[in-house]
């Protein structure tokens, strides 16, 4: 269940810089969508452990709707550099601003809990820091050492921001060596200035096809929304792009609307349509496709590591 989140603790705006935007009406979600609020004592356990090493998920931030499925399991994307972003996308519910200075503790912290947690595999996201000359990447790659040391029998899959006008930030995180490198475009090139003004298309592309050139057996993923008022033919050339790029792994997800404030709905994607768009990915070689009203980047990441595994060896074969 998402919550519209319009300010933070009653007064300060969380999304300042929508303030002066016309409301758009929150469209009824059709009931392939629904979900069921969190109340489960794994949820609250999950939610315990967060708290208590002082990290932040982009799980509550983003008010995901699966948020109460995934806590269930102990599963929580810890979002790290704060919960503030200095970008200020229009479909995005994270908070926007200035951020505090980086937690130097930090790193350590998410080693600890993802040990305490037990995860097999653990996916680590952040919000844009563009105040930082390297964009945090090398904080990024101190996080991932961290869950290597305290926790070496987990997987950990990455999703960066876009590093943009950041010289060499790319090449320190993924010299990290994650096992799953996401960066999500989003969206197609047609919407970017609507709906991801202050990210560029193709230097995400780029980003995704330089993982591969430095290291080609590191797994690439990326997602995209719909619902925007995007076409299926600029769907199916966004999977091309990915291809080209050689990206293993796509997402493909329902657009919702956080707040009255933020990009309005364009369109409800029926499940059939989502069914079909999986059937295109994988006819042009995706190892791995994850498309439904409710798939986001993180949502059954473990499971969906050990099947990527799974068709990479199967292709070798």
């Amino acid at each position: 269940m998402a919550t519209l989140i319009d300010t933070i603790g009653g007064q300060k705006p969380r999304h300042p810089e929508k303030q002066k935007r016309e409301d758009s009406p929150i469209q009824r979600k059709p009931e392939w969508i629904r979900v069921k609020a969190p109340v489960s004592k794994g949820y609250s356990a999950t939610r315990d452990i967060v708290r208590s090493k002082n990290l932040h998920t982009v799980c509550e931030e983003a008010a995901c709707p699966n948020i109460g499925e995934c806590w269930e399991k102990k599963h929580a994307t810890m979002m790290i550099m704060g919960d503030t972003c200095t970008r200020a996308c229009a479909f995005c519910n994270v908070k926007t601003g200035l951020p505090a200075p980086l937690d130097v503790n930090e790193p350590e912290n998410v080693g600890a809990a993802v040990a305490e947690m037990g995860l097999n595999h653990v996916v680590i996201t952040s919000v844009d820091r563009d105040d930082l000359e390297d964009g945090g990447a090398e904080h990024f790659a101190k996080v991932v050492h961290a869950i290597r040391a305290a926790a070496p029998g987990t997987t950990i899959e990455i999703l960066t921001p876009d590093f943009l006008r950041k010289d060499g930030a790319a090449e320190i995180v993924i010299d990290s060596q994650p096992d799953v490198f996401n960066h999500n475009l989003e969206t197609v090139p047609r919407l970017y200035l609507l709906i991801r003004p202050g990210a560029r298309y193709y230097h995400s592309m780029r980003l995704l096809e330089k993982v591969k050139e430095r290291d080609p057996q590191m797994f690439t993923k990326s997602g995209i929304m719909v619902g925007l008022g995007e076409t299926r033919e600029e769907v199916m050339q966004v999977m091309d792009d990915m291809r080209s790029a050689g990206v293993d792994f796509i997402t493909i997800g329902q657009y919702l609307q956080p707040t009255r404030k933020h990009a309005p709905i364009d369109r409800f994607v029926h499940p059939d349509e989502f069914k079909s768009y999986e059937t295109l990915a994988r006819a042009k070689g995706f190892l791995m496709v994850s498309s439904s009203p409710l798939t986001r980047s993180s949502h059954h990441a473990g499971e969906d590591f050990a099947q990527l595994q799974a068709a990479r060896a199967a292709k070798g074969a």
